[in-house]
């Protein structure tokens, strides 16, 4: 199997994109907020994030501008410990990611339990550097890096699917790389 999607090519390093300043991130007061269609809400403070069970995995990062880098070594919390831990509601088909700088993006739950969606706070064994979306990052390989959302601070779960940042802007909501699904149809 090809490793690269149609039309793109292999890069050393990722570009660092973002639109705006980076968020400050102090350790004592953040915090990750579950919310929404959830019987049980959460708090999680960093303390309790670096406290759950990590993996890590390695992945494949596709941008969708065309560029991709190859064997990514990701450490986080699995998303699949968050949906165990909120309990989400049988109306509860999509999950909204707010970021700190305002950022959001919308998965539907499906595409999030595969088994390298993760909440990151490594690449390559060493923390994340704010500029690549540290403290928290979600990681969604299967899918292009603008629904890979930095600076998570909020998990919203949803009936109804909100278009995120770039989806309402006219790109694909599916993100689908194999398929360079980039724009919306």
């Amino acid at each position: 199997m090809e490793r690269l999607p149609p039309g793109q090519k292999e890069i050393k390093k990722s570009l660092l994109r973002h639109i705006g300043s980076v968020p400050k991130f102090d350790p004592k007061t953040w915090n990750l907020a579950v919310y929404g269609e959830v019987k049980n809400p959460l708090s999680l403070s960093w303390k309790d994030i670096l406290r759950l069970q990590s993996i890590t995995n390695t992945s494949d990062f596709h941008c969708v501008e065309g560029w991709s880098v190859l064997n990514n070594r990701w450490e986080g919390i699995s998303f699949r410990t968050v949906v165990e831990m909120a309990e989400p509601k049988d109306n509860a088909k999509y999950v909204t990611f707010e970021s700190d700088d305002r950022y959001t993006t919308s998965l539907p739950i499906t595409d999030l339990l595969e088994e390298k969606v993760l909440l990151a706070y490594k690449l390559q064994d060493e923390y994340l550097e704010p500029e690549r979306g540290g403290p928290l990052r979600l990681v969604v390989p299967h899918k292009y890096a603008y629904k890979s959302a930095m600076w998570v601070r909020k998990i919203k779960f949803t009936s109804t699917q909100e278009l995120g940042y770039w989806e309402s802007r006219g790109y694909s909501n599916t993100a689908d790389p194999w398929k360079e699904d980039r724009r919306a149809k």
